[in-house]
């Protein structure tokens, strides 16, 4: 199977693109992903740019040659991003294949961290209860919690803040740190200049810090656990393989005559040995040797497979009875697993149309963000104040007061504090509240977890927007042959009408075939090897898609096709002959027409089975509220026995559409006006299947199709099975659920949580929420986004 583009002749004035992949840094929010793409779109040679939160890879296109990317690595490692260039060798690229030892440091550093500050907040909650320690009611000891807070576990934030102001750029590590050095700031005035008679509160910027680091740490944990998947398929890609020095001396087995070698420098071409329990390390052919092979990795089928001489195995698929000699017909970039984490990993790049909002929002949302905190701080400070002069945030106790502390609630009271208190603990409640996290992790959290597991059940979804385009299905469009049946039809029946024998119609058809590859061509090709029979040269060989073929055997042109082909050449059929033909046609059976020059000599009638799933998947597609049809270049009496046994109307059934046209059928379904418009998921396998599957909103193709088809197709389904196409169309479902439930979520929390902190509540409720009380909302935003997005590993599908 091919998944990445084959390289095809091009126009020649069409320009030639290449994708570079930058692994960036430093990305902490949404915020982060725009200043990303505002610097990357600053270059013109740029044609598309997409930069992935979850993931932290940014891919863009330009014409070859225009760009250098080490160029924009450095300039977004200049910008406070630090970013590397991914190599072309993934094979290679220790920090592709092994990115759990770079997680596994960073969770390691976040928990330092975290415990640093969890130890600072301990202090400092320690110190509002009882006098065993007096040094712990000291109010310097609380200053000097607070400054080691900000010094330790809170610069790299603050430093990571200033960068983000500095370059234009604000993030939410801007928020946080101004929220907390306004509070520090404002607390060491209070206590350098007591007279002003200013409230401390050196346990706000302690305790902001400390839920905050909470919940990037258990946001770090749920973001590894959704990129579970992706990293599981990373491991099966072999490191080692076993090479046959000499394949000639048939010592396949032998140790001596074999060496181990990485696997990324095995050649097409080159004998390998793999024992039982190895893994395969490249995808090959079996010349000696017969095994099973376990092949769920790829296709979440969990029976291992026989493999024998002639049949192909799979690179990271694991040997598991015999010791087998394979030779090695794909290597490196191109084998099949190294196409699917590549298809995977362009996957979770590909965002969701609905992620554009949160996009456009996470651009702007800092800058809304602290005009939204100055208001608040401009309100409360010249009005809010004096109109309800009762209000107060403050403490209850005079002990609390003396010692700085800061109780998290709201209260009426009537001491005489200045209003600037007031309003500077709204204004820093609003700074740290918002959450761009959430905004920025809503999608692309979802895709990484609902593509990973997808590929682990061998279903390959291309992107965030298949995602939304599958939510949106009304149809499903099924190819017949070799989708709904099982692409390997028979011979059934021969009518002669002239003198002709059964077995030189037969010669006759196989000949005129010969030229071509077809199931129809398969059919009669195996027939005359059964039967022993000698085939003739043909030469002069012409075929009309989806009509017939035509070739010129002993000095005599031979037709074989449809109906409508025989009447191109000006060959009628009469009516007896048409009557034994529809008579074949109505047992679903297709009839292949055979004539002699302009003579009609025989028909040779085919049949081919249906898939053993195609019932069960058709009526768990309707069941679903999906319209199914099935499209075929067949006539329509053999398309309707076929979906009569599928139990679909005839109203759902379009015959007689030759390849070349089945796209722009597609295309009428789409925008015809005599239906409702509908949004079309085709189904196909063979390369006639290309354009129909890239004209329809998604393509879906079986792994046993062609490598044209899969290129095409937006979602592939690895196991060749109906059952799948029911399965990735509930996936789809349910991982778009997620992303618009991060969303909704997301713009929610924010919508409701910034008004909350800027004190709406206050004058009626007596209810506000404090800076650190806003910093565990904050935390618990995006932990709650990443979580959900994880709560799709839960997803199974019977096969």
């Amino acid at each position: 199977m091919q998944l990445v583009p084959e390289t095809q002749k091009i126009p020649e004035n069409t320009p030639i693109t290449e994708k570079i992949i930058l692994d960036v840094g430093g990305m902490k929010c949404a915020g982060c992903v725009k200043a990303v793409e505002r610097q990357l779109s600053q270059n013109p040679n740029l044609k598309n740019i997409c930069v992935n939160l979850a993931t932290e890879v940014a891919v863009v296109e330009a014409e070859v040659g225009t760009v250098d990317a080490q160029a924009l690595a450095q300039t977004l490692t200049a910008t406070g991003f630090p970013t590397q260039l991914r190599t072309a060798n993934s094979q290679s690229d220790q920090k592709r294949l092994d990115p759990e030892v770079r997680q596994h440091q960073e969770m390691q550093e976040a928990l330092r961290q975290l415990i640093i500050a969890f130890v600072l907040l301990l202090f400092s909650g320690i110190g509002h209860f009882g006098n065993h320690l007096p040094i712990l009611n000291n109010i310097w000891f609380h200053c000097g919690l607070a400054t080691v807070a900000l010094l330790i576990p809170g610069l790299p934030i603050i430093k990571d803040g200033w960068l983000g102001w500095r370059r234009g750029a604000p993030n939410m590590n801007t928020l946080v740190s101004l929220g907390t050095l306004t509070a520090y700031t404002a607390s060491l005035i209070a206590l350098l200049f007591p007279q002003m008679g200013w409230e401390c509160f050196f346990d706000e910027p302690v305790m902001m810090l400390g839920f905050i680091l909470l919940g990037r740490t258990l946001e770090k944990q749920a973001r590894s656990k959704a990129a579970s998947a992706f990293r599981e398929l990373l491991a099966l890609q072999p490191q080692i393989a076993k090479l046959i020095i000499n394949p000639d001396s048939q010592k396949y087995i032998a140790g001596a005559n074999v060496i181990e070698i990485p696997a990324e420098q095995v050649k097409v071409g080159e004998w390998l040995q793999v024992l039982p329990g190895d893994k395969i390390p490249v995808d090959g052919e079996v010349k000696y040797g017969q095994t099973t092979v376990d092949e769920s990795m790829l296709t979440g089928e969990a029976v291992p497979v026989i493999k024998q001489p002639g049949d192909h195995v799979a690179a990271g698929t694991i040997n598991q009875s015999g010791a087998i000699a394979i030779q090695a017909t794909r290597t490196g970039n191109d084998t099949t697993l190294a196409q699917i984490v590549a298809l995977v990993e362009a996957a979770q790049t590909r965002k969701a149309p609905v992620q554009k909002l949160a996009d456009t929002v996470a651009g702007y949302f800092t800058y809304f963000v602290l005009t939204a905190s100055l208001l608040t701080f401009v309100f409360w400070y010249f009005w809010g104040t004096h109109i309800w002069p009762e209000v107060n945030i403050s403490t209850t106790t005079m002990e609390m007061l003396s010692h700085g502390v800061h109780q998290q609630v709201a209260t009426i009271d009537k001491i005489d504090n200045s209003g600037i208190l007031i309003s500077l603990k709204l204004a820093i409640a609003v700074m740290v509240v918002a959450c761009p996290c959430a905004l920025g992790l809503a999608t692309p959290t979802a895709i990484l977890v609902g593509t990973g597991i997808g590929a682990e059940q061998g279903l390959l979804i291309k992107g965030g927007d298949v995602l939304e385009k599958v939510h949106k299905l009304n149809t499903i469009v099924f190819d017949k042959t070799g989708t709904l049946t099982t692409g390997k039809p028979q011979i059934t029946d021969y009518l002669l009408f002239t003198d002709i024998e059964k077995s030189a119609l037969l010669q006759l058809a196989a000949a005129v075939e010969s030229g071509t590859y077809h199931p129809l061509a398969t059919a009669i090709n195996q027939a005359a090897t059964t039967q022993n029979l000698s085939i003739p040269n043909a030469e002069q060989f012409h075929t009309e898609p989806g009509m017939g073929v035509s070739a010129v055997v002993d000095h005599k042109t031979i037709l074989l096709g449809n109906r409508e082909w025989l009447n191109w050449h000006g060959i009628t059929i009469s009516d007896t002959a048409q009557a034994q033909i529809e008579t074949l046609a109505a047992a679903g059976k297709t009839v292949i027409n055979i004539a002699i020059e302009d003579t009609l000599v025989g028909v040779i009638a085919v049949s081919d089975t249906l898939r053993t799933e195609a019932k069960t998947t058709v009526e768990q597609l309707q069941n679903m509220g999906l319209r199914v049809m099935l499209l075929s270049g067949d006539r329509a009496e053999a398309a309707n026995a076929i979906a009569q046994q599928l139990g679909l109307e005839q109203t759902n059934v379009i015959a007689g559409i030759p390849p070349a046209k089945k796209a722009s059928t597609i295309q009428y379904l789409q925008t015809s006006a005599n239906t409702t418009p509908s949004i079309i998921a085709m189904v196909g396998d063979g390369i006639n299947d290309a354009p129909a599957l890239s004209q329809a909103d998604v393509g879906i193709a079986l792994h046993s199709g062609t490598d044209v088809a899969m290129e095409t197709a937006e979602i592939i389904l690895m196991r060749d099975s109906l059952s799948d196409v029911v399965a990735a169309i509930q996936l789809s479902r349910a991982t778009f659920g997620k992303i618009r439930q991060n969303l909704f979520w997301a713009f929610a929390y924010n919508t409701i949580g910034i008004p909350l902190a800027a004190g709406v509540l206050l004058p009626n409720f007596n209810f506000v929420l404090s800076p650190s009380s806003a910093a565990a909302l904050m935390a618990f935003s995006s932990v709650s986004v990443v979580t959900n997005s994880v709560l799709l590993r839960s997803f199974t599908h019977q096969h």
